[in-house]
C-alpha cells in the first residue's frame, strides 16, 4: 500500500471523526436553546426533552473516543496529527460537559416550576447570557472546523463578556433577595443556572485554546492574553 494511499485513508478517517464532533456540537447547542426556552416558557415538557437528550450526547462522546483510540493505534500519528487527535478528544469531552450543563439547567428549571416560583423571576439576563454562551460555542466549533487561530483568539477575548453578564446578574439577584426574602430560594436556583451558563462559555473557551494548540503546538492554557496574542501572531 502506497504512502499516499495511507495518507488518503488517514485524512478520510480524520474527516469522519471531525464530522461526528460537529454533530455532537450541534446537538449540545440545541440542548442549550431548549433549556433556556424551558425557562422562559416555564415548560416542564421542554426541560424533560433536554435531559432525555443527555443519554445520546454521552453515547456520542464514547463512540468518538473509541474511534480516536482506534485511529491512534492503527496509524501511530506523529507531531501535528497526534496533536489534532488529542485535541479532538478534549474538544469532545468539553462538548459532553456542555451537554451536562444544559441538562443541569433543565433539571433546575423543572425544580423552579414545581416549587411554584413566580414567572416574574428576573430571567431575562439569563437568556442574554445563554445567547452569548451559545453563540460563543457556535463560533468555537466553526473555528475548530477551520483551525482558525485568529477566530480562536477573538473567542478567548469574548468570553469576558459572559463573565461580566454573570457578575451583573449576581448583583441583581442579591438585590432581589434583599427586597423580598421569600424569593431567596428560587433566586438561588437562578444563581445556579447562571453559573451553569458561565461554564458553557468556559468550555467554548477551552475549545478555542485547543485550536491554538493544534496549529501552533503551544499549550496556552492559563497564559496571559499578551502571550497568547504573541503565539497566534
Amino acid at each position: 500500500m502506497s504512502e499516499k494511499h495511507l495518507s488518503s485513508q488517514f485524512d478520510s478517517e480524520l474527516g469522519a471523526v471531525s464530522t461526528r464532533v460537529m454533530e455532537l456540537g450541534g446537538l449540545v447547542e440545541s440542548q442549550i436553546r431548549q433549556a433556556i426556552y424551558a425557562l422562559s416558557q416555564f415548560s416542564v415538557e421542554v426541560a424533560d426533552q433536554v435531559t432525555e437528550t443527555e443519554t445520546r450526547v454521552n453515547a456520542m462522546e464514547v463512540d468518538i473516543d473509541r474511534e480516536l483510540s482506534s485511529i491512534i493505534a492503527r496509524r501511530q500519528p506523529t507531531a501535528r496529527d497526534l496533536r489534532l487527535l488529542i485535541a479532538i478528544s478534549k474538544a469532545t469531552a468539553n462538548l459532553e460537559r456542555v451537554g451536562d450543563e444544559a441538562a443541569k439547567i433543565a433539571r433546575m428549571v423543572r425544580s423552579i416550576i414545581q416549587s411554584g416560583a413566580p414567572r416574574s423571576l428576573p430571567s431575562l439576563e439569563l437568556r442574554v447570557a445563554a445567547d452569548l454562551a451559545s453563540g460563543l460555542l457556535r463560533k468555537a466549533l466553526d473555528a475548530f472546523a477551520r483551525l482558525d487561530t485568529t477566530a480562536a483568539l477573538a473567542i478567548l477575548k469574548e468570553d469576558d463578556l459572559i463573565d461580566k453578564e454573570f457578575d451583573g446578574f449576581v448583583r441583581k439577584l442579591i438585590t432581589y433577595m434583599m427586597e423580598d426574602p421569600r424569593m431567596i430560594s428560587p433566586s438561588l436556583d437562578l444563581l445556579f443556572l447562571a453559573k451553569a451558563i458561565e461554564r458553557i462559555g468556559d468550555h467554548a473557551k477551552n475549545i478555542a485554546e485547543l485550536i491554538i494548540y493544534i496549529v501552533k503546538g503551544t499549550d496556552i492554557r492559563h497564559a496571559p492574553m499578551a502571550e497568547i496574542e504573541s503565539v497566534v501572531k
